[in-house]
């Protein structure tokens, strides 16, 4: 793969976070795992992960708080 923003082909296996807002509330993910470019830091997650993180934040929603925090290796 190569990354989309500066064209590298140096990816590493990474952890990232993401936030959400819904409803005036946040939803915080965190421990996803993503692909990094060394060169200039861009992450990629990949279909699957995509597919769990959408999941993810549909359950949050039903469950949510002011602000709900997941991480995503004990839950996917």
């Amino acid at each position: 793969m190569n990354c989309f923003f500066c064209k590298s082909k140096e990816m590493v296996e990474a952890k990232t976070t993401e936030v959400f807002e819904y409803g005036g509330n946040l939803i915080i993910v965190r421990n996803i795992p993503c692909l990094e470019c060394e060169q200039c830091g861009e992450k990629y997650l990949i279909d699957s992960v995509m597919e769990q993180l959408e999941n993810l934040s549909n359950e949050a929603k039903n469950i949510i708080q002011d602000v709900s925090i997941i991480d995503f290796a004990k839950v996917a």
